[in-house]
This record gives structure tokens, C-alpha cells and sequence, in this order.
């Protein structure tokens, strides 16, 4: 019979959430034995014990083998204890941060589809949009034979330079400036920026004239032709940038010439002549 206060090996693995067979290797290894044996040979186990089991087991799940976590407790002392623990957490903290950068991104993808689902693709509308969190990048130099390509990548380079913390894993959009518009010159962007629920700028809060077609990259000349023209026929007029996105994209649409691109330019009503 067991001593009062102790588990045989079946009820001690159901407390701990564990199985015989994971106790009986930890028993083979040394790194928890039984703390007596009945005469039946059966293993017992106390109450004192749970909290190690419980500790062996996260630590598994932090990564430490149990190779690792056997010296730990051959050696152990309040000291090394601690140091190994706090190693851990360390690792912990890590984690969640990476954790909730990626659950950032994949909340900001999941807006992006969503904002699109239920569209109707042939409609221009006038929408006034409020604030929104962005990473901008600095105006493109096409100089010396530079293409969007070469700006793309100095966009990359210059944004990791300046913001070393920030998730570049979004995806980068183009601006192009009012007078580029009105000049119908919409082939390489005049800046690059990505949504960011941490992004240090923000696209403004402005009355939009928006729009949708489907292409690949770059084939939105048409669409934008379509935009200026519903522009002057409804008593707007173009007074900012336009922001041209691909909310669904590679990501969600097998053909490359079947994204979803959105173009929204900033606009306003026009001054009533007198």
C-alpha cells in the first residue's frame, strides 16, 4: 500500500497530464524516479513531485532536451536554477514578440481581402477615408538609367535603415503625385510605402475617388483614365496623391493577370465659380 500522500504511477501520469510511459523513461534516465516502491514492485510517487513534472515539461516545450534538463537537475542550486529559468523567459519574450508581429501582419492581410469581397469592381465612388497607419518611403530617383526595380530595392535598403525593428514582410504599394496624374504618367511610382499598424505615417484622411480593374503589375493605365474622367464629370478635382494597391494579389489569385487592383486619388470638390 502507499504511504498516505502518494500516487501510484497511473494516477501520478493523470495528474500531471502526462502517461506511464513518459514516467517510466524519465525513471530510466534519472531524471525523476519514484520517491518509493511498493512490494508489488509498483512505483509511487508524491505529491512534492508534480511541480517538477510540470516544470520538465514546459521546458520540453520551450526547446531544452531532457539531456539538458537532467544536468540541470543533477546540479542544480537556487543560482543555476534561476539562471536556467530566466534563459527561458527570455526565450518566451522572444517569441511572443515574434508571435504577435506575425499576427499583425496576418491581421492586416486578412483586412485587405476582406475590404474587397463583396466590391463592385465596375463602380468609381467618392469615399471619404479616415487616417491610416503606413510606412512611406522616401521620393524614387529614376536617374541614371534606374528603374522601379532599382528604386524597389533602395526603398527595402533605406526603410530597414531607418526603422532596424520594423516587419518589412508587407506588401509595398506605389504613390504617384498629383501632377503625375494630371500628366498621365503612371508608369514607375514616385514612392513606395506598405500598410503598418506601427507605421510612423499615415496615408491621410481625404475624400477618395476609388476604383477597381483586374491585370497584373502596372496595368492600370485604363483604370486610371477611368478615374480622371468621373472625376471632372462629378464636380471633383484631383488636390493629392493617388495610392495604388493590389489587395488581392499572388497571395490569394493564381493568374498574374487576374489581380484585384484598387486606385484611390485624393480629391475635392470643385470651387463654385461666382
Amino acid at each position: 500500500m502507499p504511504a498516505i500522500g502518494q500516487f501510484s504511477i497511473s494516477e501520478f501520469a493523470k495528474f500531471t497530464r502526462t502517461t506511464r510511459d513518459t514516467l517510466l523513461h524519465y525513471d530510466r534516465i534519472g531524471l525523476l524516479s519514484p520517491v518509493s516502491r511498493g512490494e508489488n514492485n509498483y512505483r509511487y510517487y508524491f505529491g512534492g513531485q508534480l511541480a517538477v513534472v510540470n516544470v520538465i515539461r514546459t521546458l520540453q516545450q520551450l526547446g531544452m532536451t531532457l539531456d539538458s534538463i537532467k544536468d540541470m537537475m543533477d546540479h542544480r542550486t537556487p543560482e543555476l536554477t534561476d539562471k536556467v529559468l530566466e534563459c527561458q523567459i527570455e526565450k518566451i519574450d522572444k517569441r511572443i514578440e515574434d508571435w504577435n508581429r506575425a499576427r499583425k501582419l496576418l491581421l492586416t492581410l486578412r483586412r485587405s481581402i476582406h475590404s474587397v469581397l463583396n466590391i463592385d469592381e465596375d463602380a468609381i465612388t467618392i469615399q471619404y477615408l479616415t487616417p491610416e497607419a503606413i510606412v512611406l518611403g522616401e521620393i524614387n530617383d529614376f536617374s541614371g538609367g534606374r528603374n522601379d526595380y532599382d528604386a524597389l530595392l533602395s526603398f527595402y535598403q533605406a526603410t530597414s535603415k531607418k526603422y532596424p525593428a520594423m516587419d518589412m514582410n508587407y506588401p509595398v504599394w506605389a504613390i504617384f503625385s498629383k501632377d503625375r496624374v494630371k500628366q498621365r504618367d503612371w508608369v514607375w511610382p514616385d514612392r513606395y510605402y506598405f500598410f503598418n499598424p506601427d507605421g510612423p505615417d499615415k496615408r491621410p484622411a481625404a475624400l477618395y475617388a476609388i476604383g477597381y480593374t483586374r491585370g497584373g503589375y502596372g496595368q492600370s493605365g485604363k483604370l486610371y483614365d477611368a478615374l480622371i474622367k468621373y472625376i471632372d464629370n462629378n464636380g471633383f478635382e484631383i488636390c493629392g496623391d493617388a495610392y495604388e494597391e493590389y489587395p488581392l494579389n499572388e497571395l490569394c489569385v493564381i493568374s498574374g493577370n487576374d489581380y484585384l487592383i484598387r486606385i484611390m486619388i485624393t480629391v475635392r470638390e470643385k470651387p463654385v465659380v461666382t
